[in-house]
């Protein structure tokens, strides 16, 4: 009776009280402050550190960087990109709790660096270590009804990263009030466990949370008539999937499968999202709603087929990213984060890596929306600390509890097709390595057994003694060509991955002559043959004739041998296809020197030339014709001044003001493959580009005509030589516009190309505007340095700027900063109020001034 009693009870609680699932994303109302005394209001997503200043003092690292082969530890200024980043910081703000709620209050953080520890009404709420990882925070009994206060500390230790973490709460932070009981989302999976005749098999799980336990009978107290929906409708809105189930599990977990007729499968080709949707119900009422965008597709790894997504055999033309977003810092954008993903795409990138962290949900949900697969990484040290605090301190304790958030959190996602559990560990080639690795690669298993396991392993011989390159679903090999061919006579999978690669360096706009492949050696302390008198005597810039890398690395065109002539090579993820904060690697003991150069684009976002040697490597679907470098270099008349073009066409011929300097054609390499190609061999760079390596420069034009294997004319690229400076060129790109990143909508100086596509006023939405000073033809000044002020006016803010040098330490955030090789990029915030906004750019010293105007308008 007293059973009866109590199921009768919970019942009338649910049916009868408030029962909307209602999340809110908690974005202004935020104060900041240092030190607790002095407060500022912000908005969420925040990076504290981002406006600097750039100074050499801030995590002045005294280390040797044993990943880089370092024995003697040496002073690395700008290591975690020279920003102030190190020590505490506070935010708070009220949120408001409905007269009528009765159900569950959960704060869901997707992350915060670092240490986070929450706060409700003065009261400790919950913490979390690590800062990459997503967490959430049950509230339920610490809030009343009305206004209650959110308070949120966190703290970045020094020597505690190896590249710039960011700073504060830099990821969305959210309030989902929802009925009590009520389904437990994290808990909510689709999965995709078959493809065939046209038809997929789904199975759906989750699991109910808030009905009593009655620990005498031990089983859940569910009520009759409870019931779960689960729904799978199309992009129409139409319903293709429906299974209504009742709740009877006394663990309260549903599970179902059903099948889809003509299942549109998700591909980066063809990204096709289905509306899942799980609703608990108690006699026709609703509980509780989840509403979740799923993709169908099926991933699968192995020696006869390599990796195959929907059942077909595909090779991975992927790049690594850190999280940064440049000038923005870690702060997470929509539209910077499509921006990017859509470079990559245009490049004909199919896959990111998110090096080494765990990623935000607005990430993957924009990889899933524009078909990007993604290898969603977890950690980038377990036991043993690379850095002094590091993740190690936490490890031991926490690393199956972020794990399982890791992949509760993402594993809904279409985009993401492996998991990886770490980057270049130490433990590798020890039993211990072996047991983490083992013993974290069945509970991803576990937690999700769609998806294969990696990591990236840098000793390879290490890793093979061990077992740990053996027991892993993918091995991964970070460089180490030469060891491949060994792994693979010891690999009992038949396949391995690149999971990392290249680690080319370049400097956008920069040329350095004689023009000749290189290590870096002379610049690098990590390398055998390092001049320390070398460092002092650089300018900080790599040569952007794609020949540099590093001594632990290659170039381009060394991986794509590899993957070109061995189908056991399932694919690649190049290091990197942007630049990041810190990590300036060759110049680490440079100063000034902050960011990376291992960037397919610079830190602004630029393509450098590289960005087309891969597109004309990996996009199938539009033909590559890029010259490089450009025709104005006063001074070098009659000087040997190499022309490279990157194309696919295998042919071509290149004229100097109209006299011929050769047709040629692009040729395999005779070098073994099994060796590491010296620096010397330069030969082996003519199998993916077209070299002109005895051009003398002469001003005027240079132009490259090209041809298909039946030696059919197919195209031609020209450049000229720059006159005066004349006008500011402006290239306007928002997350609206028609056109791509690459290929933004240009407003000239004389006349509009019409208005840039709008902006919506979210108080988020951003343009990107590339800035070039050209002369009167339109022909980049590819030396200018001038430096420029920005203004904005209306409906909208400047939010940021960043000219892609490496040793700038001119701030993001103030409107003025100095061209570099010609360029920038300028950031234009949206407000909240429609209206115009009204960009100004201003060269002082030429008296040259552009504007560009939007309209933003309410976001629907």
């Amino acid at each position: 009776m007293k059973k009866q009693f109590l199921m009768m009870c919970l019942l009338m609680s649910a049916t009868t009280g408030w029962s909307q699932r209602q999340e809110t994303t908690l974005t202004d109302g935020w104060q900041f402050s240092r030190d607790k005394q002095t407060w500022q209001e912000v908005s969420v997503p925040h990076d504290w550190a981002i406006s600097g200043p750039f100074d050499k003092k801030w995590d002045l690292q005294t280390v040797a960087i044993e990943q880089n082969g370092e024995k003697e530890a040496t002073e690395k200024s700008g290591r975690s990109g020279a920003l102030p980043w190190i020590g505490k910081g506070f935010y708070k703000r009220y949120f408001t709790i409905p007269s009528d709620f009765k159900g569950f209050a959960t704060l869901e953080f997707d992350g915060a660096m670092a240490e986070p520890v929450v706060f409700v009404n003065g009261i400790e709420a919950g913490r979390w270590a690590y800062g990459y990882n997503a967490f959430s925070v049950d509230v339920t009994l610490l809030v009343h009804k009305g206004e209650n206060l959110l308070e949120v500390s966190l703290e970045n230790l020094e020597e505690s990263s190896r590249w710039y973490p960011g700073a504060g709460l830099y990821r969305p932070v959210k309030l989902v009030l929802s009925n009590k009981p009520d389904i437990e989302t994290k808990s909510v999976f689709f999965q995709t466990t078959d493809i065939s005749n046209g038809k997929a098999t789904v199975k759906a799980n989750c699991r109910l949370r808030g009905y009593r336990y009655d620990l005498k009978e031990h089983e859940r107290n569910i009520p009759d008539g409870t019931a779960v929906e689960v729904e799978l409708r199309d992009s129409r809105g139409q319903i293709v999937g429906h299974e209504h189930l009742p709740a009877t599990a006394p663990d309260g977990n549903v599970e179902t499968v059903f099948t889809v007729d003509n299942a549109h499968l998700w591909s980066p080709e063809d990204p096709y999202l289905y509306e899942a949707r799980i609703r608990l119900m108690n006699n026709g009422k609703t509980l509780d709603e989840v509403k979740q965008r799923v993709g169908l597709r099926t991933v699968a790894v192995s020696k006869e087929h390599g990796f195959q997504l929907n059942g077909v055999t595909r090779k991975i033309k992927g790049v690594c990213l850190h999280h940064d977003l440049g000038p923005l810092g870690a702060a997470v954008n929509k539209a910077a984060l499509i921006r990017q993903i859509k470079l990559m795409k245009e490049m004909g990138c199919d896959a990111i890596r998110t090096s080494h962290n765990m990623p935000s949900q607005m990430q993957m949900d924009i990889c899933d929306s524009l078909g990007m697969m993604v290898m969603a990484e977890s950690f980038d040290m377990w036991e043993y600390p690379k850095c002094r605090n590091g993740y190690s301190r936490f490890f031991k304790e926490n690393y199956l509890a972020d794990l399982q958030h890791l992949i509760e959190t993402h594993r809904n996602h279409p985009s993401i097709v492996m998991w990886s559990i770490g980057n270049e560990i130490p433990e590798q080639g020890k039993q211990r390595g072996l047991e983490l690795s083992r013993k974290m690669q069945d509970w991803c298993h576990q937690l999700d057994p769609t998806r294969p396991v990696t990591q990236g392993l840098d000793r390879v011989d290490e890793a093979l003694a061990s077992g740990v390159a053996q027991m892993m679903d993918v091995p991964g090999f970070n460089y180490r060509l030469p060891k491949y061919e060994k792994g693979i006579g010891i690999l009992p999978q038949g396949f391995l991955l690149g999971s990392e690669t290249a680690s080319t360096v370049s400097s956008r706009g920069v040329y350095k002559f004689p023009v000749a492949v290189t290590d870096n050696s002379q610049y690098s302390s990590w390398a055998k043959g390092y001049d320390p008198k070398a460092v002092k005597n650089a300018d900080g810039q790599c040569s952007g004739y794609d020949v540099e890398y590093c001594a632990w690395s290659n170039l381009p065109d060394d991986d794509w041998r590899w993957q070109d002539d061995y189908a056991w090579v399932i694919g690649e993820f190049v290091w990197t296809g942007f630049d990041y904060l810190g990590e300036p690697t060759p110049y680490d003991e440079y100063w000034p020197s902050r960011s990376s150069y291992f960037g397919i684009c610079d830190l602004a976002g630029l393509p450098k030339d590289r960005y087309f040697l891969y597109r004309s490597k990996w996009n199938k679907n539009s033909h590559t014709i890029h010259l490089l470098p450009h025709w104005t270099w006063p001074g070098r008349e009659g000087l040997v001044t190499p022309v490279y073009c990157y194309t696919d066409y295998p042919e071509g011929e290149l004229f100097i003001n109209g006299k011929s300097q050769g047709r040629i054609k692009k040729q395999s390499d005779p070098s073994p493959l099994t060796s590491h190609p010296s620096p010397q061999a330069n030969n082996r760079l003519d199998r993916y580009r077209l070299r002109w390596n005895d051009v003398k420069y002469e001003p005027g034009e240079v132009k490259v005509v090209v041809y298909d294997e039946k030696g059919d004319k197919c195209g031609e690229e020209i450049l000229h030589t720059a006159g005066k400076p004349h006008h500011l060129q402006l290239d306007v790109w928002t997350q609206q516009s028609r056109h791509s990143p690459l290929t933004s909508q240009r407003l000239r100086a004389d006349a509009s190309a019409g208005d840039p596509s709008p902006l919506s006023a979210d108080g988020q939405d951003l343009a990107f505007v590339t800035v070039s000073l050209v002369d009167e033809d339109g022909t980049l000044i590819p030396y200018a340095q001038d430096q420029l002020t920005f203004n904005v006016s209306g409906a909208g803010t400047f939010r940021a700027v960043c000219n892609g040098d490496a040793t700038s330490l001119e701030p993001f955030t103030e409107p003025t900063m100095q061209l570099f090789n010609g360029q920038l990029v300028v950031v234009v915030q949206a407000g909240r109020e429609a209206g115009n906004i009204v960009l100004t750019v201003t060269d002082p010293e030429r008296n040259i001034e552009q504007h560009v105007t939007w309209v933003s308008t309410s976001p629907r």
